[in-house]
């Protein structure tokens, strides 16, 4: 399989997504069971250690990402773009903005019956992170189309 650059970068950010929201929601549910076990969780609230959290998941994510392109761009010289790589950008855009902008209204909806703001806060990062890999993923399923 002769992957372009652009096609391993998708997998990377794919797969960095992936690990982000493992290990940011396997986390955050283990705080969750031990500070509020019995809340109800539509009053539960974001506690400063899932801040923390959330910090620690973005820098693994940041790592994982330029360690891997740093990887890819001495392993791939090829790194130029043509039009073809735009429109497929575009199409996988379109794809990820249609999961946010459901997920949003999803979470708006829901804030209006919650009483705390874990549920709308992990909503709302929870659909960009899905809308992000909606995006990468319809990309890599067109360059793998194409090729």
């Amino acid at each position: 399989m002769n992957l372009t650059f652009k096609e391993k970068s998708l997998w990377l950010m794919l797969f960095g997504l992936l690990a982000f929201s493992t290990f940011y929601s396997y986390s955050t549910y283990q705080v969750n069971q031990l500070i509020q076990p019995n809340s109800a969780w539509l009053a539960m609230v974001v506690l400063p250690q899932m801040v923390g959290l959330f910090i620690a998941a973005t820098v693994l994510l940041v790592i994982i990402s330029i360690v891997g392109h740093i990887v890819i761009a001495l392993l791939d010289k090829r790194t130029d773009e043509d039009e073809r790589d735009r429109l497929i950008e575009l199409k996988g855009e379109r794809v990820g903005g249609y999961v946010l902008v459901h997920g949003v209204f999803f979470a708006l909806c829901l804030s209006v019956i919650s009483s705390g703001n874990f549920v709308f806060t992990h909503l709302l990062l929870g659909f960009w992170v899905l809308s992000q890999m909606a995006n990468y993923a319809t990309q890599i399923i067109i360059y793998r189309k194409e090729a």
